[in-house]
């Protein structure tokens, strides 16, 4: 049996290796569940992330790697279970010369700029919080948004908060640095958004498959230092555990 599974190069999810090879806390996830329910050769298929949900629809893989789950989404795809559970950061300039905290602060600053990948939920969650329109920079390529932070193009890369650490300590000579977003001031609970592999919705079989074996695998001690590898702790994987 082979399944194909779309991914996209964001680290510490997913990435293209200098062999070729895919890596990333998402990939090795898919793969032990995969291998788990029998499958025996797995295929990698990298793509950008506006070409995620239309691919799979399509039919043209199987299985994308985790991305959040929204209602919007869900009228595409059918989602798994969810695997992790992540809040929103920013990826700035080394001092964060603007203080960009929250979405609701660079929205204050009508001189701040945002770069967002197209088609993610970071741009509705900027726009909801304030942020306009002409502040938004959208890119295919994540490695485009970095770039245009180092380079001022822009003030801040939203993405992940985890993401952003993994990239900002991946990058030489601290040339950018990982915001973390303060939480809402209005007291509510904030639940982190859930993120969960997508499938075509006529491809039940494969989803019930891998929905069975994420709730023997989630949690466990295995789990766990597979993702610790790539720095998920219990802080992204337990607020996901389907209890």
């Amino acid at each position: 049996m082979k399944v194909t599974i779309a991914y996209i190069e964001e680290p510490p999810f997913g990435w293209t290796e200098a062999d070729r090879v895919a890596t990333g806390a998402d990939i090795e996830l898919a793969d032990a569940v995969l291998r788990a329910i029998g499958v025996t050769r797995i295929e990698h298929r990298l793509t950008t992330f506006s070409e995620l949900l239309p691919g799979v629809e399509a039919g043209r893989w199987d299985i994308n790697v985790p991305l959040f789950v929204t209602p919007e989404r869900a009228n595409h795809v059918a989602f798994s279970l969810p695997v992790w559970a992540i809040g929103d950061g920013f990826l700035v300039r080394a001092g964060n010369p603007k203080a960009l905290s929250s979405y609701a602060s660079l929205a204050e600053r009508r001189d701040a700029r945002l770069g967002i990948i197209a088609g993610q939920v970071q741009h509705d969650s900027a726009r909801a919080s304030g942020v306009g329109g002409d502040q938004i920079a959208i890119f295919e390529h994540q490695a485009d948004a970095i770039e245009a932070v180092r380079s001022g193009a822009i003030d801040a890369y939203a993405s992940t908060a985890l993401g952003n650490r993994i990239l900002a300590d991946r990058i030489s000579g601290s040339v950018l640095e990982a915001v973390e977003h303060e939480p809402a001031k209005n007291g509510k609970q904030h639940n982190l958004p859930l993120g969960a592999f997508s499938f075509n919705k006529r491809n039940s079989d494969l989803l019930n498959a891998v929905n069975r074996q994420l709730r023997l695998y989630l949690g466990s001690p295995n789990h766990r230092s597979r993702m610790a590898k790539f720095g998920l702790t219990s802080n992204e994987i337990d607020p996901a555990l389907v209890r």
